[in-house]
């Protein structure tokens, strides 16, 4: 690990994994994991896609645009009145079976075993859990399974509201429940190689604390597992920016880019192209692709053509 600013080279216990029927070498690439809600009142697009059709149309759209993940989620992280099982369940399992097969990993969003169990069934690949394994069970339905799982970090209980949240050292707590709850993952059935962490931007974290866990994002990767950065349109961008939710693209770039320098391997994004763009860019600079093709100064003459 370098300085505090500089490129993090991460520390993977298993770096390569085999998601959704393909090895993917997380050393070497970066993957865009686009968001897609079955909600009426998400984060961001404030139920754009809460229809069945407008879910699997914008899945497909993000696949055609690159993103290598989906995250389908029938419930929003924040406060509210719970959503029956039954009612998540018919949310995502259409939008998964929609999109099995369609070339990108399916992820769904949620904290419920049964949810998961459906989920696998109709052909999810990941499961993304925002609670940090609130319910063991989840675990041990992941682990009954070939799928991937998301350990998030969070405090609050399930779609409860979690006032003025304190840290003595931010970063370190997350770290510290991160390791406890992958313990407990495992002890219920998740190989390590399955594992995936998210910090969690913004989930019970105030600005502060997310511009810190972004900055100190490299200290993370001695976890040994790939990271998502989730920072996509987030409320901590729009308050370093004084921006409202469409005004943060620019912003979300810049954070997303810094935490890839920093060891991210995942970005969980709303704006598909520029994200996928981002990345890409960040591979070809890295040397982990070529370009998509040569012309500039490859030329003998002004009007030859290449």
């Amino acid at each position: 690990m370098s300085g505090p600013l500089g490129w993090v080279e991460p520390e993977f216990a298993h770096p390569v994994r085999r998601i959704a029927g393909r090895a993917v070498d997380f050393r070497r690439s970066i993957a865009v994991m686009a968001v897609v809600n079955r909600t009426p009142d998400s984060f961001y697009d404030r139920g754009a896609t809460f229809g069945l059709d407008a879910a699997v149309a914008a899945g497909r759209r993000a696949i055609e645009q690159g993103a290598a993940w989906i995250d389908i989620g029938g419930a929003k992280f924040g406060p509210g009145p719970a959503i029956p099982v039954a009612d998540e369940i018919d949310r995502v399992v259409p939008v998964v079976a929609a999109l099995a097969g369609a070339g990108a990993a399916l992820s769904v969003d949620t904290f419920h075993a049964e949810v998961a169990a459906a989920a696998i069934a109709a052909g999810a690949d990941v499961i993304n859990d925002t609670t940090g394994v609130h319910d063991p069970a989840l675990a041990e339905v992941v682990g009954a399974s070939d799928a991937t799982l998301v350990i998030t970090h969070s405090r609050a209980e399930p779609r409860r509201w979690f006032p003025r949240p304190q840290y003595d050292d931010v970063v370190s707590e997350i770290a510290a429940f991160l390791e406890e709850r992958t313990a407990l993952a495992v002890a219920h059935g998740v190989p390590e190689e399955r594992i995936v962490l998210d910090p969690g931007h913004d989930l019970n974290k105030n600005t502060l604390h997310s511009l810190e866990l972004t900055r100190r994002f490299g200290e993370l990767t001695r976890l040994g597992f790939p990271l998502v950065a989730a920072v996509s349109n987030k409320d901590f961008i729009g308050e370093a920016l004084d921006r409202p939710r469409e005004g943060r693209l620019a912003g979300s770039l810049a954070a997303a880019v810094f935490c890839v320098a920093q060891g991210a391997r995942i970005l969980r994004m709303h704006n598909v192209v520029e994200s996928v763009d981002a990345a890409r860019t960040v591979e070809a600079i890295l040397g982990w692709r070529e370009p998509a093709f040569l012309r500039h100064n490859m030329v003998d003459g002004p009007n030859e053509e290449p």
